[in-house]
């Protein structure tokens, strides 16, 4: 009986090592049959995404600068356009230096990041993700379109502050600003761990990081510096709406790189974010008008640009998260909104936003943000696939919005209070009189 048990031992123990030798040869096998995911670095990916990244350039130089300095006063039009080129250089120098660290970083947590101070380690070979398993991007061209964000960011602040602000004040706040607001905000929202994008809040390219963010920021500084002499009782009409005009044009035309290219891909969703980038626009631009004329003006070319940019706005962070049809409502309904903000609230609460940042970027960015969680639906068009309720992500939506507001605000009235602190910020009477652009920078913008 011994001798029996003992066999019977010894072949169930040879039993069992043939069944695991089986099970991982098959595992072997399976793992042979099913290659891993190849890493591909696509030139025409890389292509659209140099592209984009110089369209969004575009959109700074000269789009915004045009845009805004049409709407100045002749006095201060070289001015305008001086400061957004200083901001938005100073913006790209800071980001090389440590700002790609702060919001894409190796290490980090999910409000900020750090690590590739100087964007050490990082060569011609380094790669960085898109959204499709297996391709990737020369970490390069992903540093640079990110680059050209933060610096279109901290340029679009200014609007509300212009005429008024020394050129010294507002590099000193760009500096501030970039490093305690923008960087933590682009890494909370769009960095892997970031507190935003692990809630899953929805921005495509920029509503929250960019629109939100930079109008919420203009709204602060207009009201932390005060209103420029002479506001509401002397006419401060733009002094060239055609150049106004121009750079809406170029800013539409940029625009295409900063939502299309935010697919990281030439892909599906980058012609889907293009074609909406076309018509929110075009719905905004007529709403807009429409709504003069019902207001009982006429329809106006300040009207079309402002509609234009309300357009642009509100589609940004549901560029590619809503179908053609819901980027239409979306961009019609930001525009009317707008345009209620800017010429029937501003006026009653009596702060001077110059060039009306926060009434169109940031109203249009809150519109934009919570409307994408309707529009981003596939009862609705869009291209969700149903997991999360519409209003699931309306809870999700306005918790990274009304934290991004409140971040922006304390970041902003640090920076501007510091800027102060080491500036004065204001110029003089006598140089706002007499105009920024000779007593900042000693030229003018026309000679006769």
């Amino acid at each position: 009986m011994t001798m029996i048990r003992k066999l019977f031992s010894g072949a169930a123990a040879v039993g069992a090592s043939m069944l695991t030798a089986t099970a991982a040869f098959a595992e072997e096998a399976a793992s042979a049959a099913a290659p891993a995911v190849e890493t591909v670095v696509d030139k025409g990916d890389t292509a659209w995404m140099m592209t984009s990244t110089v369209l969004v350039l575009l959109m700074i130089l000269p789009g915004l600068a045009l845009f805004y300095g049409g709407l100045t006063r002749t006095k201060n039009m070289l001015a305008t356009m001086t400061q957004i080129g200083a901001a938005a250089c100073l913006a790209m120098v800071i980001w090389v230096v440590y700002g790609y660290g702060l919001a894409f970083g190796p290490e980090g947590n999910a409000y900020i990041a750090w690590g590739k101070w100087f964007l050490a380690g990082v060569t011609p070979d380094s790669l960085a993700d898109t959204f499709s398993d297996g391709f990737k991007l020369p970490e390069y061209v992903f540093i640079a379109f990110q680059m050209t964000f933060a610096a279109i960011t901290v340029a679009l602040v200014l609007g509300s502050v212009v005429e008024r602000i020394k050129f010294s004040a507002v590099m000193v706040f760009a500096a501030i600003w970039l490093t305690i607001v923008y960087f933590p905000i682009a890494h909370m929202v769009w960095a892997v761990g970031g507190k935003f994008f692990e809630m899953g809040a929805l921005d495509f390219a920029g509503g929250t990081v960019v629109h939100i963010n930079a109008g919420v920021s203009a709204l602060v500084a207009a009201l932390i510096l005060g209103k420029r002499i002479g506001y509401g009782k002397e006419v401060m009409a733009p002094h060239s709406l055609t150049l106004t005009m121009v750079g809406t044009g170029m800013l539409w035309v940029g625009w295409f790189g900063f939502n299309a290219g935010s697919a990281l891909e030439a892909n599906g969703s980058a012609a889907l974010a293009m074609i909406n980038t076309f018509v929110a626009t075009a719905s905004a631009a007529l709403a807009w008008m429409v709504a003069e004329k019902l207001a009982g003006h006429k329809a106006s070319a300040l009207g079309f640009c402002s509609g234009v940019i309300a357009g642009l706005v509100a589609v940004t962070p549901a560029a590619g998260n809503s179908g053609p049809m819901g980027a239409i409502v979306l961009g019609a309904v930001a525009s009317v909104i707008c345009f209620v903000a800017v010429t029937l609230i501003k006026p009653k609460l009596g702060y001077d936003d110059s060039l009306d940042a926060f009434g169109i970027h940031g109203v249009g960015g809150i519109v934009g943000a919570m409307g994408t969680a309707i529009v981003y639906a596939p009862g609705m068009g869009g291209p969700g696939d149903g997991s999360v309720s519409i209003g699931a992500q309306l809870g999700i939506q306005a918790a990274a919005t009304g934290a991004t507001i409140v971040w922006a605000a304390i970041g902003t009235a640090i920076a501007i209070y510091a800027a102060k602190a080491v500036t004065g910020l204001r110029v003089s009477p006598e140089v706002e009189r007499e105009g920024l652009d000779l007593g900042e920078h000693g030229e003018r913008a026309y000679n006769y």
